[in-house]
């Protein structure tokens, strides 16, 4: 019985990566089904996703095999079970227009996720969690308890074993040291085609500018607010006609579907980033 694997890997750019990948995988018998390549001029760094499936090894056993192989060429590669769905955190505040879509696209099987929890500084959308079965965690916020809260929702991050936390209009300002913990996993909804209005209620400032175009970011989370690497954007055409309440809606709506597509993308380990950017083999 055949097995798929996803391997994903970067490393300084020299003739032979992709004969030398190919190779490996020919010698253990593993038949590609596909892949995506991109040399970074600028960085000098080389990227590579491979789909591949494999009837004689285990994924740690290609793991094991793959450790001496990569440093040969000073790789950074991680290798996926292609069947074996992401752990994942949810986090929400007050607006669940996120949460309700990435919910729905995961039980309709459309995100290869197993969302473990639910998180909030907001007992809003206990009910909603319970509807999908999925545990929720009250955690509320406050600047006095700020550094507790954050270790709570670290404990439960851990304890679910997540490999993606996902802030679904989350509305708190993670601190520098969660950020870094989280590096590279966690990805969050920007209200804004970034950069743009920045601060409180950003349709309303767009809409008093009399802006022709709203959009959406999602990207991953650094210490540095609302700057990580982007993942996806997207953008709807306003006019003068609408009213705020228009722009508001049409905002969430471009949200939900901006960050379903990145999350989609991360989970099916199709993001790879390079330093402030990122790469993604769609």
């Amino acid at each position: 019985m055949t097995h798929a694997h996803i391997l994903t890997l970067s490393c300084p750019d020299r003739p032979g990566i992709v004969h030398a990948v190919s190779g490996f995988l020919l010698e253990r018998g593993c038949n590609i089904e596909e892949a995506g390549q991109y040399n970074d001029p600028d960085t000098g760094l080389f990227f590579m996703r491979v789909q591949f499936a494999s009837a004689a090894h285990s994924t740690a056993e290609l793991r094991s095999q793959l450790t001496p192989f990569a440093e040969g060429f000073a790789m950074r590669w991680s290798l996926h079970d292609a069947a074996e769905p992401v752990r994942t955190v949810l986090m929400v505040s007050k607006e669940g227009h996120c949460l309700n879509d990435l919910l729905f696209r995961w039980k309709s099987g459309l995100l290869p996720l197993d969302i473990r929890a639910i998180v909030s500084n907001h007992r809003d959308f206990y009910q909603l969690a319970a509807s999908y079965n999925v545990p929720f965690h009250h955690i509320p916020v406050t600047a006095a308890t700020k550094a507790q809260a954050e270790s709570r929702i670290y404990e439960v991050i851990e304890s679910e074993g997540a490999e993606l936390v996902v802030l679904a209009r989350y509305m708190q300002i993670l601190s520098d040291d969660l950020c870094r913990k989280l590096a590279g996993r966690a990805i969050n909804i920007h209200h804004s085609f970034l950069p743009s209005f920045k601060g409180a209620k950003p349709y309303y400032q767009a809409h008093d500018r009399g802006v022709k175009l709203i959009g959406a970011t999602a990207h991953y989370v650094t210490a540095d607010l609302d700057e990580g690497p982007i993942i996806e954007q997207d953008v709807a055409r306003v006019d003068h006609s609408r009213t705020v309440e228009h722009f508001t809606a049409q905002g969430r709506d471009t949200e939900s579907q901006v960050l379903a597509r990145a999350v989609k993308w991360h989970s099916e380990h199709r993001v790879l980033i390079n330093g402030h950017k990122t790469v993604i083999f769609k």
